[in-house]
């Protein structure tokens, strides 16, 4: 029997939303009025770049077994779904409507997989050595997550990497980098069998006959989806910069000594939580994959855009690692930068800068 997955957000969450509908799940995403009329219309389609063909396959959900529709926040009843994934920006949580949503997530007991940078404070407080209530401060709003069962909670690593093509309209996304999303187990068995259902029909699936990438890889390991840390750290953040932003290819790559440096660093503050080397990439591997990606980050377009709040992972790596009694010059640069770019935005003196 089909398994039903409220999806938030229809953007990136669109992007799993295929995998599960190519599986013959049924996936609701939810989203704007307009976009969810949109897709309730005509669908949605995901551009996967395949190996050896130099244009990417055009995957439809009208073409796929599954069933998808989209709603809004207010229309989403989570009773009615076995999974739900959290495939938002987390500053985007405490906005009404989802706040509200999010509530109802927790009341419902439902287990939720998140698909985000920013592990939900439910998820950091399954790690023992944490103290959660000191990092609450990085987070939009943390009070949302308060009626949370942390059991219920788990996190995957969003390594995939995609966008919205600019000249195309909001149900169609174009994946740059197709890698796999990398979960923790739930602190639920029931809840994680689920999941491991989920892995193997998509690992299953097919398109047309053949093989589509990005997959759901479940994890023994609840540290796997920290791997994700020094990525961010050595190249999505180092993105900004005092006077603009850079390619994550030239952040990485153009000092990439320094690089290794951040990138091991981070890799040993997640081991000092509990992570064991394998749960972790190798700095080279993340380096093959940095030289491919030529654009900014989504963190700095948004934080160069205007934006008042973007996902504080540089925060939070931070004051992890001041919990620990570590510290890293790099890694407090950041944090300064970013601080500094958000009061320009609150205060509303937007300058003109040019990306990279």
């Amino acid at each position: 029997m089909a398994l039903r997955i409220l999806i938030l957000g229809a953007s990136y969450g669109s992007l799993l939303a295929s995998k599960l509908l190519m599986a013959g799940h049924r996936a609701t995403l939810v989203c704007t009025s307009s976009t969810a009329d949109l897709i309730n219309r005509e669908g949605t389609v995901v551009r996967f770049p395949l190996k050896g063909q130099v244009d990417p396959v055009a995957v439809a959900s009208g073409e796929l077994p599954g069933q998808l529709d989209a709603c809004t926040p207010e229309q989403a009843d989570p009773s009615r779904y076995d999974l739900v994934v959290l495939g938002m920006q987390e500053s985007q949580y405490g906005q009404q409507g989802v706040r509200q949503l999010l509530a109802r997530v927790a009341k419902a007991r439902k287990p939720a997989l998140a698909i985000m940078n920013m592990p939900p404070l439910p998820y950091l407080q399954r790690i023992p050595a944490l103290r959660v209530e000191a990092l609450e401060t990085c987070f939009t709003e943390p009070a949302i997550w308060a009626g949370f069962d942390p059991v219920l909670v788990t996190l995957a690593s969003p390594d995939p990497q995609a966008f919205r093509p600019a000249d195309q309209p909001k149900n169609v996304l174009q994946v740059g980098l197709p890698t796999n999303f990398k979960a923790a187990p739930f602190g639920s068995a029931a809840a994680t069998a689920l999941l491991r259902r989920l892995e193997r029909d998509i690992e299953d699936a097919r398109f047309h006959g053949g093989e589509i990438p990005v997959k759901l890889k479940l994890h023994d390991s609840l540290f796997v989806p920290l791997a994700k840390w020094p990525m961010l750290m050595t190249g999505n953040y180092r993105c900004i910069e005092a006077d603009g932003m850079v390619p994550i290819q030239q952040a990485v790559h153009g000092d990439l000594q320094r690089s290794r440096e951040i990138y091991q660093w981070v890799c040993t503050l997640c081991e000092r939580l509990g992570a064991q080397p394998g749960d972790l990439v190798p700095f080279d591997k993340y380096a093959q994959a940095a030289a491919s990606l030529k654009k900014p980050s989504s963190a700095a377009r948004a934080l160069f855009g205007g934006a008042e709040h973007i996902e504080r992972v540089d925060s939070l790596v931070q004051r992890i690692a001041r919990q620990l009694a570590m510290r890293h010059p790099a890694i407090d640069e950041i944090v300064a930068l970013v601080d500094a770019r958000l009061a320009v935005n609150r205060a509303g003196q937007p300058e003109e800068l040019e990306a990279a």
